[in-house]
């Protein structure tokens, strides 16, 4: 969109608002979401759920196929992305760029791969890498990632176990809402953990993941009790526009919305 390919913008915004009825059957909410728990998920799947999953997984497919020949092999799309915006592999180890912005500088690094968390272990996926690290190279990397996010999707259905959705362990996972309604020692409980947080250990921690913009990553210092002494996120976004200034000397003032969009920031992770 940012270079004028709004009809593309406009096909994937309805694929969007699929993941979002996805996302808001699931969750309750379309967005900012408080679907997952220390310890475990609020509630369980809803019925169905997994079937219109895996119906989407296979529409996807072909939106993401039909926005390839719109926009791969288009003659404006082209002029505006190859050769742009180029980032050499040192640079982009140099800077700390992570995520598509640093595959696309020919490094083949991935967190699920490198050290790999929750079930990435288990699940098979390719990393895609580009070569010249230019604005058409991190755009095509972001095309592949998604079928290779549907490849993951796909797996985790089939892998998808049975059981319960949380750890038992009253101290750190939330009492189920209908005792919370009925029962005075289980509303105290739930006032406690809201309140005061789960007693986390003495020491420090830092974790970082894989996201869409890069590696998000959390440091963590704590002296005990609910409430950490000291926090430290790591935003993908701060991160990898830090670059900006070595990068844009010598290029059109029309590239820079390219560059810009090839970044791939969101400003809430940067204005803080």
């Amino acid at each position: 969109m940012d270079v004028g390919a709004l009809t593309v913008f406009l096909h994937t915004f309805n694929e969007r608002e699929k993941i979002y009825n996805l996302i808001e059957a699931l969750t309750g909410a379309r967005l900012t979401t408080s679907y997952t728990r220390i310890g475990g998920l609020s509630r369980d799947l809803p019925e169905g759920w997994t079937s219109e999953l895996a119906k989407f997984n296979k529409e996807i497919l072909h939106a993401i196929s039909e926005a390839d020949q719109l926009l791969t092999r288009n003659k404006i799309f082209l002029d505006r992305t190859k050769d742009v915006g180029i980032i050499s592999k040192e640079e982009a180890i140099d800077f700390g760029l992570s995520g598509p912005n640093l595959r696309g500088s020919n490094i083949e690094y991935d967190i699920r791969k490198a050290q790999p968390y929750l079930v990435y272990d288990q699940l098979d996926f390719d990393i895609p890498y580009g070569e010249v690290g230019d604005c058409y190279d991190r755009y095509l990397i972001r095309m592949e990632e998604m079928r290779q996010s549907v490849r993951i999707l796909d797996q985790c259905l089939a892998k998808l176990p049975k059981g319960p959705i949380s750890i038992d362990d009253g101290k750190i996972v939330l009492p189920e809402k209908q005792k919370v309604l009925s029962s005075m020692e289980e509303l105290i409980h739930q006032f406690m953990l809201v309140t005061q947080g789960q007693n986390a250990p003495a020491g420090e921690v830092y974790f970082g993941a894989e996201n869409p913009k890069g590696e998000l990553g959390f440091y963590i210092n704590s002296k005990g009790g609910g409430v950490p002494y000291r926090m430290k996120i790591r935003a993908p976004s701060f991160v990898n526009l830090s670059i900006l200034s070595h990068m844009l000397p010598g290029h059109m003032m029309s590239d820079i919305v390219a560059i810009l969009g090839s970044l791939d920031f969101v400003m809430g992770e940067c204005d803080r």
